[in-house]
């Protein structure tokens, strides 16, 4: 079997474990061929690939980002790579492609699917907000670089006696600002999924400085949203891949509390950090097998197919479940976070 493999979509920790993975399971456990595509999407419509073999995936385990490279596609560019689906995997001589990725990523993979070309997808997202999966690698990693730099900034939060307002990713799944949050004991969390009230966060740090814990630490996803006439907030524009542009709520809510407590407040935007660096252990392990186990789907010809953790176990779903709808925070893991803080 030749296998072509892709990363598409923002990076992540633990990208190239699920490549090294991929190619261990498929040259070694099948005597298989394997491909990479360079830079997602694109480099499958631009024919910009090269040989994957276990010389060339070696020491990458560790490493963040990934060796292949990544992009987003433009939704005519996707079209026309489902055009050609059927001529791409004949002129690169490829029986299944794996393309890792998040749920636009996994989007046109079930769009390559549906026009014929056999797939075996890998959930990617730092997010956590894929459907059908209890966990994408990536999250471990995300949640403790957004928790050390709350417990770090905590310490200078408290020497100035400032306010902090840490922003965290998370478009419209709160996952890491919930986690994090709680792991480092932030005084109020925002998520998109419930949107907040700023005369609250407000009486919190007001009622803290009068206990004499004269600082406060705040998690607020990107995505995080005020209740309407709460503060002045405008939605961003959508780009052209169709994603909403957001505001900077971190720092539009430092300037609010600011004003309203007639305290210093500073926003910490950590942005791509989350997605850098080296993956946790945790994420290793959960890459390799999904890398594994998405070799194994495709000799047994389940394709339109993605792999999924469910419990401690990696099971097969089918793409279009995924995609469905986002996995967000349910309420009673918002009411757990808000009935310790």
């Amino acid at each position: 079997m030749r296998i072509g493999v892709l990363t598409a979509g923002g990076d992540c920790p633990g990208l190239n474990a699920v490549i090294r993975s991929v190619v261990h399971r498929a040259v070694a456990g099948y005597g298989d061929e394997v491909i990479g595509f360079e830079d997602g999407f694109r480099g499958l419509l631009e024919g910009r690939h090269r040989k994957l073999d276990l010389d060339a995936v070696s020491g990458i385990l560790a490493r963040g980002g990934t060796i292949l490279g990544s992009s987003r596609l433009e939704r005519a560019k996707l079209r026309e790579a489902c055009e050609q689906s059927k001529e791409l995997a004949r002129d690169y001589g490829i029986d299944v492609l794996v393309p890792i990725g998040g749920e636009g990523t996994l989007t046109a993979a079930r769009m390559l699917a549906d026009s014929g070309l056999p797939v075996v997808g890998v959930p990617k997202t730092i997010d956590n907000d894929i459907s059908s999966t209890d966990r994408t690698f990536g999250f471990d990693t995300a949640v403790g670089v957004a928790t050390e730099a709350m417990d770090r900034l905590k310490t200078t939060a408290e020497s100035h006696q400032r306010v902090m307002v840490v922003e965290v990713m998370g478009r419209h799944a709160g996952w890491i600002a919930l986690e994090s949050g709680m792991a480092a004991g932030a005084h109020g969390i925002c998520l998109p999924e419930r949107p907040f009230e700023v005369d609250d966060l407000v009486a919190m740090v007001e009622e803290r400085f009068a206990r004499g814990k004269k600082f406060a630490v705040i998690c607020v996803a990107e995505g995080a949203h005020p209740a309407e006439g709460s503060m002045d907030y405008q939605k961003g524009e959508i780009d052209l891949y169709g994603h909403e542009r957001f505001a900077g709520i971190g720092n539009r809510l430092a300037i609010e509390l600011e004003r309203r407590l007639g305290k210093e407040a500073r926003p910490v935007i950590l942005g791509h950090v989350q997605r850098g660096g080296t993956p946790t252990a945790y994420d290793r392990v959960l890459a390799t097998r999904f890398g594994l186990h998405a070799v194994d789907a495709a000799h047994r010809g389940d394709f339109g197919m993605m792999t999924a953790l469910r419990g401690t176990r990696i099971v097969m779903v089918p793409i279009a479940e995924a995609v469905t709808v986002l996995k967000t925070v349910p309420v009673d893991r918002m009411d757990e976070a808000e009935s310790v803080f």
